[in-house]
């Protein structure tokens, strides 16, 4: 029999009592815990273990989570869910501009947060044939190469350009489906799985960082064009191959 390894998931609040509360409801539901009380804890966690998800609150002394956040991307691809206290839409939207990959406001019924984990984790997983599949395949389009086994994006130039797990799903999905409209429920069933209570704008702004990565210019897009009330259309023709398997 094999051993299924329970999911480990980063708790990064200044709040203990938070911390503790979140640790042994997850820890219910078949999860391991670490905690860490602010940034520099946080770091210094990710250089010994490996995670399958981070939770981090903003509102912290020093280093917010809007910063770390930002800090994070710029190294690591860890699927994060922001946990805070605001409720715009506007903080919601920083959040995803930074990379983040989902947002729960306080309070919140620790259910939803385990349901959100539980999302970002199927979408890791969820149907070893199309996982199977994605690891077999590069794509190219535009001079730009795509190698789904090793999740890697390299430009017409050559440089690796790096992707977070948002962006990448989200490549994959307009790879997958050329030039044809995908509206944003599509987009969300494609590359998010339809997370509860995610909103539209969320793949705008996943739309809108990834252009900054693929156009030459992003303010005037010629990859990922927008279709008025329709939703998104990737306009380049796209080349699939299989690795060849020696016999």
């Amino acid at each position: 029999m094999i051993k299924q390894t329970k999911p480990h998931i980063l708790i990064v609040d200044d709040d203990r009592q938070i911390r503790a509360m979140l640790a042994r409801f997850l820890a219910e539901h078949s999860m391991r815990v670490t905690q860490a009380g602010d940034g520099e804890q946080m770091f210094k966690t990710l250089e010994t273990g490996r995670f399958d998800v981070i939770v981090l609150d903003v509102m912290m002394p020093g280093d917010d989570g809007f910063t770390l956040c930002r800090k994070l991307r710029s190294t690591n691809t860890i699927p994060l869910i922001l946990l805070t206290a605001r409720n715009s839409e506007t903080d919601r939207i920083v959040g995803l501009e930074l990379g983040a990959d989902d947002y729960v406001t306080k309070p919140f019924n620790p259910r939803e947060l385990l349901a959100r984990i539980r999302a970002i984790l199927r979408r890791a997983t969820a149907n070893p044939a199309a996982t199977e599949r994605l690891a077999s395949i590069t794509y190219q389009f535009a001079g730009w190469t795509l190698d789904t086994s090793r999740r890697s994006l390299v430009s017409p130039q050559g440089i690796l350009t790096d992707l977070t797990t948002g962006e990448f799903d989200l490549l994959v999905a307009f790879v997958e489906h050329p030039q044809r409209v995908l509206n944003r429920d599509q987009l969300l069933d494609l590359a998010r799985g339809r997370v509860s209570l995610a909103f539209d704008r969320s793949i705008d702004v996943q739309v809108s960082r990834l252009r900054r990565k693929i156009e030459t210019d992003p303010n005037a897009p010629a990859l990922i064009k927008t279709v008025r009330n329709g939703g998104y259309f990737f306009t380049a023709t796209v080349t699939a191959a299989a690795p060849v398997v020696s016999p």
